[in-house]
Order: C-alpha cells, then structure tokens, then sequence
C-alpha cells in the first residue's frame, strides 16, 4: 500500500521517519520537502508547506493512508488542500490524525477532516503503564507573582509582550539558575521562554555560570537550529533554551 506522512517542521518529518524506520527497518521510506521530492518509497514523508503547493500536490500518488501528524492543524488550509487531494485521486483512501493537542486555539473543530475519534490515552495512563515517569513539579516565586497575575490574554495564550516586560531581568534570569542548580544540577534541561530576547538573556545567565547552554528559535537556520539539537542530544550542551519550537513531536 501507499502511506503518506506529513509534519509541518523538518524536525517532524526527520523524526517521524526514523522512528518508522526503527521499527519497519524493511520498507522503503522517502522524504518529499525543499531539498527532495521522492515518492518511490511505500511511505513517503513530507513536509506540508512544500507539498501542499499545487506544483507539487500535481505528483501526489494515488494514497491508500494519509497520516497526520499534529493532526490538530489539519483544519488549516495547506493541510485540506493535501487531504482533499488524496480523496479525489482516491475517495477510499484513509485519512489517519495522530495528536497530543487536539484542541485549537482558534475554536475551529477537526469534523471536517476526521469522522470519529478511534482512540485517546491520557498523560494519567501513560505514567501507569510506565511510558512516562510521575512528574514532580516545583512553583519558585521570584518575587513578580502578583504581577504576573494581572497578565491579560492575548487570544488563547497570555500576552507574551507583557510576561517579557516582568521576566527578562537580569536579577530574574540568574535566579532561575540558581534554582536550577539547587533542584536539577546536571540533568538535561528544556526551558521554554515568553520572547526571543528573553531567551538570549537566559542563555547568557547559563553561560556565565559554566552552564553550556544552547539557543532554539523560529528564527534560526534549520542548519543552526539542527547543530543547537544535535549539540543538546550529544550531551554537549546540559540546557536547551527555546521559544515557541519545542512545543510539539
């Protein structure tokens, strides 16, 4: 049969096929993004900003599955113009949505898309069954709480420009890692930051500690981004410091 997968980042497309690989090490797999466009493998994996142009929608197979990856994005309209594509050249072909989040921010629903949900496995279970560790978890007031609360929302998210203006201070900064150091010292770290600014800034306090850190941001390379990633998975770097990057796959 002919599968396709599709991910929205390259760091998706390059994971979910090596983790297919790594259990189907016999079938033949290929990559449709910006650097290459193969469909001779019996699973293709591909990113959506580039297949869903209608260049190259015009070489899509005829599909007996399309997965979705992060499938709470398949409302959007690159993502219908791949779905309807795949049922025009096969009404059958199945249309599989995989995701942690399935809610979206804009309220838009999935029916369109999807027709039932086949399955759900909460975070409770998961820790049941011994695929994730019972987390432990610390609140550290640094002393701007209230101010914190009276944070507005900005759509479905807090108003990243106002937690910014109260984070990203030096004193802040260097407090998260003394804290670091007193609960986490020498265990890989992922932080997630309000703003790019605020990012650098806490990567600096790493740094000036001793503390390799490494940088993630939307505005990096994919070359950049993917020497940051392999650098923290090597062990080369203790902390990954992100914004708005690790939030998925």
């Amino acid at each position: 049969n002919k599968v396709l997968v599709i991910a929205h980042r390259d760091e998706l497309t390059a994971q979910n096929r090596e983790k297919f690989l790594r259990i189907n090490p016999k079938i033949a797999t290929t990559v449709v993004d910006s650097k290459t466009k193969s469909w001779d493998g019996n699973v293709t994996f591909a990113m959506i900003q580039t297949l869903s142009l209608p260049a190259n929608l015009k070489t899509m197979p005829n599909l007996d599955l399309l997965v979705i990856d992060e499938a709470h994005h398949a409302a959007a309209e690159t993502y219908r113009r791949i779905v309807d594509r795949a049922l025009e050249l096969n009404p059958n072909c199945k249309i599989l949505g995989l995701t942690a989040t399935p809610n979206r921010s804009d309220g838009k629903g999935l029916r369109d898309v999807f027709s039932n949900v086949a399955d759900q496995i909460s975070l409770a279970e998961l820790v049941r069954s011994g695929h994730l560790v019972m987390p432990r978890t610390f609140v550290i007031d640094v002393g701007v709480r209230g101010e914190l609360s009276k944070v507005k929302m900005s759509g479905a998210d807090f108003d990243m420009t106002a937690v910014d203006r109260i984070m990203n201070q030096e004193p802040i900064n260097e407090a998260v890692v003394e804290q670091w150091k007193e609960k986490a010292e020498n265990r890989k770290t992922v932080v997630f930051c309000s703003s790019i600014a605020h990012a650098e800034s806490v990567a600096t306090a790493f740094n000036a500690q001793g503390i390799q850190a490494v940088l993630l941001t939307g505005q990096m390379s994919p070359d950049e981004r993917n020497k940051n990633l392999v650098a923290y998975s090597d062990g080369d770097a203790l902390v990954i410091v992100n914004v708005q990057v690790l939030t998925e796959g």
